[in-house]
């Protein structure tokens, strides 16, 4: 039995979420209610996504749609061919696509939507919020069900106000941790792209993500995974460390996950 027959054996559970892949080579991230599941992303090539799919004991056959962020790679690698192979509408904002160019080849279907404007994939209520990030037009999300919040929010290069607005509140958070900002300065990398990645259109560094979550934690967050880690400018440790140093030593009510490039995490399940 896979993943998903046994939610539907356990009946209306909330929402499930998997990180099938995360970091500068390529990042997916599915998210069910159990009868719709959606791809955020999906920037590996389409065999990798599915052979990540069914690890996880999850059905590619049974997806509902595609959703994109940006047009950036290692977003979008594998959106085409999946949206062919299985039929799916890849809901993408028409500035991404104009930027994308041919890089996803034909789409089986195309469902515009304009950040700021809330829509729904079947009972899935999505929202997509501005992120600051050096692509055309790039967005996070929230998918809500049923006072469920999910949250994702990853390249940006700084938590806007209107991000720590959207991401309040979340059952579920997704949130970048890409790099510790000595391994950066003092890393491999040429200089431009050391300022680009530090810039308010880069990636939001560990100390960042440390203290917007410290500024919004709640109650009611069951779930924080720390995503898009570099894998030359940080390590999970450091991420993990420097997060939980931030927060201090109170006690709190949700589970830390990292997030890893070469395989796909744990199917986190809210009840």
């Amino acid at each position: 039995m896979d993943a998903e027959d046994a939610l539907d054996e356990a009946g209306p559970c909330g929402l499930s979420v998997c990180i099938l892949a995360s970091g500068s080579k390529g990042n997916a991230i599915y998210v069910s209610d159990g009868a719709t599941s959606l791809l955020v992303d999906a920037g590996l090539s389409g065999i990798d996504i599915q052979r990540r799919m069914e690890w996880a004991g999850l059905c590619p056959e049974r997806l509902s749609a595609i959703v994109v962020s940006h047009e950036h790679s290692d977003h979008i690698r594998g959106v085409g061919v999946l949206s062919r192979r299985y039929k799916l509408p890849v809901y993408i904002s028409p500035d991404t696509l104009k930027a994308a160019g041919n890089q996803m080849g034909r789409l089986h279907d195309i469902r515009p939507f304009h950040i700021g404007r809330s829509f729904a994939i079947n009972d899935l209520a999505l929202h997509p919020f501005a992120t600051s990030h050096d692509a055309q037009d790039p967005a996070g999300f929230t998918i809500s069900r049923n006072g469920q919040k999910v949250g994702i929010a990853t390249d940006l290069g700084v938590a806007t106000g209107m991000v720590r607005q959207h991401l309040q509140d979340c059952t579920l958070l997704v949130l970048e941790a890409n790099h510790d900002p000595d391994m950066l300065v003092n890393g491999p990398y040429p200089w431009p792209l050391k300022q680009r990645i530090k810039s308010r259109n880069g990636h939001l560094s560990n100390e960042d993500s440390g203290h917007l979550l410290a500024e919004i934690q709640h109650d009611g967050l069951c779930h924080v995974i720390l995503a898009h880690l570099s894998e030359t400018n940080n390590t999970p440790e450091k991420a993990l460390d420097t997060v939980e140093r931030a927060l201090g030593g109170a006690a709190r009510s949700f589970q830390i996950h990292v997030a890893c490039q070469e395989r796909c995490g744990s199917l986190l399940i809210l009840k």
